[in-house]
């Protein structure tokens, strides 16, 4: 056995026989990127009080990963396959891990920012790798099969993150959260080179670099304004970062037309199964990554329960995704694409549609079928999806075709965390106004309460501290008026505090109540626009890649 694999997988006369364990080592990679953002959210809390964080700081130490990510994995999906999708992968395992390890010795939030942000680098030049190589690696025969096992993985590291992270911070702090990766990334890094076959394009074309910094532009300042907009207000940042977006994809999508080799041929998008299966991503992880941002605050804030209590809550929702992916591999090749995608996302929508029940009374049995559902929906309809758009792309173009579809799902999961985020922001600060009102808390405190639910109970944590202290006063006052004065207000600051608590629990359940309404008839839309767009049949309609090279094949361009 050779201790690395360096015969390119074109040579081969014959599928890789290793091909795998590749997949395992693929699957590795794409768990790290997964669990850096589903480890952050139980994390969150401690990184709080211990560094003092701000709304603003905790929302960009969550989305100091997504701004790079998202923005740079076309261009730098095109650049690994031009010269190595192995390397790209490679380099990024080394890139990802070394942010990780920075997290773990940052001590302020601009270091937390920064080290995300360098994670961020790494998972852009992983996510499309594990995509493109999966693709050149399996026959077409085995990759339907190969992608549902690869959308497992995520499913996986949806619910893997908080229970490690939780674990961990069982006997550590946060910063230990952040190492999660490093062993794995360095397991990855070595077994890459053991059981990955090298592979890029067969052609030696230079790169669209103009284009590739047109689309790191656009998408990069659409996600700004995503983030910026929704969260902190539509002040100069978020309005420029809009203009920036609009004029950056304009200018991208006329580049892109005139460019005889384009980073990403534009005009795929006019074909149905492409468009539908970029849509059906995009929306369908709106609606997962919005309800897991709720659900956690949920099961943490009002449940009560503890970093590693939650992370465990959530494993339903890992296990119905491998059912899920399972079922998909039986029912895509026999009823075709567009109704097992239509059948998941119509189950998204009644996961959502369900959820709309919780109230203050609801207790963890509630949440069971949701997430069950959620599960079965996203094994449904991401595998079948991932395996159209990469069947898009030609061989020397998987990379990204990866990109493209890893940018969907970016693109719609930053959505749905602003988009549903600020809905559940809103619905909850108007929720708390109307359930205190009337209350004799000061003001400022009853603002500071509107601000997230966990500022909500502190807020109420903080007035019974008082209450007991006052209390303790009392008791041993010397003069009996005093006495009964301390003990009075301790009395009425005790049921404003139970109050307060009781208050912040409903708000935030009617919150969740409300945002997954309409998060509901936001994925109930476009799961019939979904359905509208993609073609029937079980067979591909012929792709657009290929007829682009045979065009290219007959001018003479090489």
């Amino acid at each position: 056995m050779r201790l690395v694999m360096n015969e390119p997988v074109e040579r081969m006369d014959r599928p890789y026989a290793r091909r795998w364990w590749a997949l395992l080592v693929l699957c590795l990679s794409l768990l790290i990127i997964v669990m850096a953002n589903t480890a952050l959210t139980v994390a969150a809390p401690d990184m709080t009080r211990d560094l003092g964080l701000s709304s603003s700081d905790l929302q960009w130490v969550i989305d100091g990963y997504t701004v790079p990510y998202a923005a740079l994995m076309l261009l730098l999906g095109a650049i690994g396959d031009k010269y190595s999708r192995r390397g790209a992968l490679v380099l990024g395992l080394l890139v990802f891990g070394g942010g990780a390890v920075f997290g773990y010795l940052a001590d302020s939030a601009a270091t937390v920012i920064a080290a995300r942000a360098v994670m961020g680098v790494g998972a852009a030049l992983i996510m499309p790798a594990t995509l493109s190589l999966l693709a050149a690696t399996f026959p077409r025969a085995e990759r339907a099969k190969a992608i549902t096992l690869w959308t497992a993985t995520a499913g996986l590291a949806i619910a893997a993150g908080p229970v490690v992270a939780g674990a961990l911070l069982k006997n550590h702090g946060w910063a230990s959260t952040f190492l999660i990766n490093v062993p794995i990334a360095a397991v990855a890094l070595v077994a890459a080179f053991v059981l990955v076959p090298p592979s890029k394009a067969g052609h030696h074309d230079r790169i669209d670099y103009v284009g590739g910094l047109l689309s790191v532009m656009w998408t990069g300042a659409l996600v700004y304004m995503i983030i910026q907009g929704p969260h902190f207000g539509w002040d100069a940042k978020a309005i420029a970062a809009a203009v920036v977006a609009g004029a950056g994809l304009i200018a991208f999508v006329l580049w892109e037309l005139r460019h005889p080799r384009p980073i990403l041929d534009v005009r795929r998008f006019a074909h149905r199964r492409f468009a539908g299966a970029n849509l059906a991503v995009a929306l369908f992880f709106l609606a997962v990554f919005g309800a897991f941002y709720y659900l956690t605050q949920h099961l943490q804030f009002v449940l009560g329960y503890d970093a590693l209590a939650t992370g465990v809550r959530m494993l339903p929702l890992a296990g119905a995704v491998f059912a899920g992916s399972a079922l998909t591999g039986y029912l895509t090749p026999r009823v075709g694409m567009k109704w097992t995608v239509s059948a998941g996302m119509v189950g998204g929508t009644a996961a959502l549609a369900l959820l709309t029940r919780i109230d203050a009374g609801s207790s963890y049995g509630d949440l069971v079928a949701p997430l069950i559902i959620l599960g079965l929906a996203i094994g449904l309809a991401l595998s079948p999806c991932t395996d159209a758009i990469m069947g898009s792309f030609p061989e020397s173009e998987l990379g990204v075709g990866g990109a493209v579809n890893d940018t969907s799902l970016e693109l719609g999961g930053s959505l749905g965390i602003a988009i549903l985020g600020s809905l559940l922001a809103t619905s909850y600060s108007d929720h708390l106004a109307d359930a205190t009102a009337g209350s004799r808390l000061p003001a400022s405190a009853l603002a500071s309460a509107q601000d997230s639910v966990g500022a909500g109970y502190a807020v109420a944590q903080g007035v019974g501290d008082r209450a007991r202290q006052l209390a303790a006063q009392a008791a041993h006052a010397s003069d009996p008026q005093q006495a009964a004065q301390l003990k009075a207000q301790a009395g009425q600051l005790a049921q404003g505090a139970h109050q307060m608590k009781d208050a912040v629990g409903s708000a935030f359940a009617e919150a969740v109540s409300h945002t997954s309404l309409v998060g509901a008839v936001v994925l109930g839309v476009g799961t019939l626009a979904v359905a509208l767009l993609l073609p029937r049949g079980t067979a591909p309609e012929a792709e657009p890649a290929e007829a682009g090279e045979k065009e290219l094949a007959g001018s003479g361009v090489n």
